[in-house]
């Protein structure tokens, strides 16, 4: 269920965090983060991807009110959601990179498939 990991922030900070987060790897295809934020970010992009393969008004406004660059949202129903019209989850994958200089943090790239 997405929405459950807390990552040490405030309700309003977190969920501002993932909103851009989501923007972000919609619109490059690839994020590097670490593991447990990269597995938040991929359950509401792929919340977000299984809402736009309905290509209704509803679906837009949810996803609009969602992303935070109006260019993504578009990008998002023309071209990311026809792509993965005939899959059913799985848009996008988690690569492990190992642990972060500063504080062995352990990072991942999240990209889209």
């Amino acid at each position: 269920m997405p929405g459950t990991r807390k990552l040490g922030r405030s309700s309003d900070h977190r969920k501002a965090m993932l909103r851009a987060m989501v923007t972000y790897l919609l619109e490059t295809g690839k994020i590097e983060t670490t593991v447990t934020r990269a597995k938040e970010v991929r359950s509401m992009t792929e919340k977000m991807i299984t809402i736009a393969k309905d290509d209704s008004l509803h679906a837009k406004r949810q996803v609009y009110s969602f992303v935070t660059k109006e260019s993504v949202a578009k990008k998002v129903f023309d071209e990311i959601a026809p792509k993965y019209k005939e899959t059913n989850g799985g848009y996008s994958r988690i690569i492990r990179i190992g642990p972060r200089r500063g504080d062995a943090a352990e990072m991942a790239i999240i990209e889209l498939v």
